[in-house]
């Protein structure tokens, strides 16, 4: 029988408190509420367009700035699918996107490495998106890359929209994950590395 890849992780700090559960081969469900309703979207739409199954509550100091909880929610969905995953054996290992919305165009390759990497670029016409500040986007895949241990890379090739082009970076994101993590029935207990860890 194969092992159910499912994490649940609690992170507690001062600033931030955050429980998720996150399941890799589930049906893009999504229960989610962070303070900030268009970090819920992105996350929402992660999740259906990854098909991963994943709740998450923060309660976060809203009062003082966003920064503490989007950065915090990106840690502690780096470290569900780091603890989700296990020893890797048998994944793709790596996984890459281009999604489209309207006018704009973005791109993610993601590798699950054991290397932590972010490279984003994008350039954000507007300072809020819905309520969320837009040079928070970097932070949150920020903290996921450092906690998953992951290369991650993003770029907005181009596109007018602001909303547009957080979304597509999100949406990019959770499809390159989906194919990262997919099990390849041939490297069924192999190690998708030279080096025999991860």
């Amino acid at each position: 029988m194969t092992k159910r890849r499912v994490a649940k992780v609690e992170r507690n700090t001062t600033e931030t408190q955050i429980r998720a559960r996150l399941a890799l081969d589930g049906k893009g469900r999504y229960n989610v509420r962070t303070g900030i309703r268009f970090l819920d979207h992105m996350l929402e739409l992660f999740a259906k367009h990854g098909g991963f199954d994943l709740e998450l509550r923060a309660k976060g100091d809203l009062d003082v700035d966003q920064h503490h909880t989007v950065e915090d929610v990106g840690i502690v969905l780096g470290e569900c699918f780091r603890e989700a995953l296990g020893d890797k054996r048998g994944i793709n290992r790596a996984g890459y996107f281009i999604m489209p919305l309207d006018e704009t165009l973005a791109v993610a390759a993601v590798d699950l490495s054991g290397r932590p990497y972010l490279v984003l670029t994008a350039r954000f016409r507007q300072r809020l998106v819905g309520d969320l500040q837009t040079e928070l986007v970097e932070d949150f895949f920020q903290g996921f890359a450092t906690s998953a241990k992951a290369n991650v890379h993003l770029k907005v090739l181009y596109g007018r929209s602001t909303h547009h082009a957080v979304e597509t970076l999100f949406k990019s994101f959770a499809r390159a994950m989906k194919m990262a993590v997919s099990r390849d029935a041939r490297l069924k207990g192999e190690m998708p590395s030279t080096k025999g860890l991860l």
